[in-house]
């Protein structure tokens, strides 16, 4: 880990459910049943969220030109997202992290501008995700390095 970033890192589950086609964001729960109309849902069962993060995580991830990396990993597949942090995060939901590629911010959201959407995620790693036994593993790794 580099000086300059912060790790969180959440553990969740895969769920028969999981579609993974939504084409704008993508989302994390600590609920641990979800419909099929949650089709930006990639896990479930989340043993945390964003208001537990350590607060010296949402100071980070509150700064405009923070980056973030979210690495996805679930039966030996993984998928890296980059997204961005800013000002206007309040990072506070008790239940979802949800990450978009627009610059919409609501409780809900975790970061902004990704790279990826729930579908653009690896149609091998969606497999896994939809698996009810799976474990996933979230990392967030924020980074206070300058936007290029």
């Amino acid at each position: 880990m580099a000086p300059d970033e912060l790790i969180e890192v959440i553990f969740a589950k895969g769920h028969r459910n999981i579609l993974a086609t939504h084409p704008t964001t993508l989302e994390i729960t600590k609920e641990d049943e979800v419909s099929r109309r949650g089709d930006c849902i990639i896990a479930v069962s989340a043993d945390k969220t964003m208001k537990d993060f350590s607060e010296a995580f949402k100071a980070k991830l509150r700064k405009d030109t923070v980056r973030l990396t979210i690495l996805v990993e679930a039966g030996g597949t993984a998928e890296i997202i980059k997204a961005y942090g800013g000002s206007h995060l309040t990072l506070e939901d008790p239940l979802e992290m949800v990450v978009r590629k627009s610059s919409y911010s609501c409780g809900r959201t975790l970061a902004l501008k990704a790279d990826k959407a729930a579908k653009d995620l690896a149609k091998t790693l969606v497999q896994e995700l939809r698996n009810p036994g799976q474990k996933v593993k979230v990392t967030l790794s924020v980074n206070t390095q300058p936007r290029s």
